[in-house]
């Protein structure tokens, strides 16, 4: 892993930093062309990635540091200001409500453009997976003997430390301790592929004449059938039935994309 990519001078340039940003850089301009050919203003992809960037961070950050209230509280300047730690449901929720606001403020058409937004969302969401991937920062899967097995040693959050709540997996090494050179799950990259296919889908999607707005519901399921099953892979820890907390909001946001194509095409049949 590579979680400082180089130097300039005095400072660092992290992989994660460098991948969020070009993540958010490419979503940017997959709203921009796709608003640009549904003839709205593009303009409006600068202020949305904007708003994109500065609350994705701060409600991924927040909900991470919710979800682990306990060691916040031990080390709160630590963890509130460390470079990882964040949970992409958070930044989510957040940032829709903050672009929501702001092209509510702008008047815009409001599900013509969640459509458009719908692409970079899901293109961004697996670029900046390879950032985690660089980093090690503890976003990866269950150890595996496939050939694509990846060693995270030299991540920013180590092995041996990530799972130490995991009984399951401890048990089955020397001490109770797993090597940090175990090859692992590369789940950020199982993301990316799949964010690639996803994006695909909806690619081919967007001109075939849906009621606005249902391409960011198929947005929103394609992304939540994804990551419930990535994470039968991954290391998070199970809350319920076998489940983790991502998968119990990934069914939330899928039955919303549900939810919203229904209606959306019910909306239509009855206007028609």
């Amino acid at each position: 892993m590579i979680p400082i990519l180089f130097k300039i001078g005095p400072f660092n340039v992290y992989s994660y930093g460098l991948m969020l940003g070009i993540a958010f850089l490419l979503g940017g301009y997959v709203v921009s062309i796709e608003l640009k050919r549904k003839k709205i203003n593009p303009d409006l992809a600068a202020g949305i990635t904007t708003l994109a960037v500065l609350f994705g961070i701060v409600g991924a950050k927040l909900l991470f540091l919710i979800e682990n209230w306990s060691e916040f509280v031990q080390r709160p300047l630590a963890m509130a200001f460390s470079g990882g730690g964040l949970t992409w449901y958070g930044g989510l929720v957040v940032a829709i409500i903050a672009v929501y606001l702001y092209l509510k403020a702008k008047k815009a058409p409001l599900l013509k453009v969640w459509d458009a937004i719908g692409l970079g969302l899901m293109i961004a969401y697996g670029v900046g997976r390879i950032g985690c991937h660089l980093s090690g920062d503890g976003d990866y899967g269950f150890p595996t003997n496939l050939p694509w097995g990846t060693n995270y040693e030299k991540g920013l959050y180590p092995p041996s430390r990530a799972f130490e709540s995991f009984p399951e997996i401890t048990s089955q090494y020397p001490g109770g301790v797993v090597p940090d050179s175990t090859p692992l799950h590369p789940t950020p990259v199982y993301e990316l592929l799949l964010s690639i296919v996803g994006f695909l889908i909806l690619w081919r999607l967007r001109k075939r004449g849906f009621p606005d707005g249902t391409l960011f519901m198929f947005y929103l399921m394609l992304a939540s059938v994804f990551r419930f099953g990535i994470e039968f892979l991954r290391l998070n820890p199970r809350v319920l039935v076998g489940l983790s907390e991502a998968q119990f909001i990934s069914s939330i946001v899928f039955f919303i994309g549900l939810f919203g194509v229904i209606y959306l095409q019910r909306k239509k049949e009855s206007t028609t």
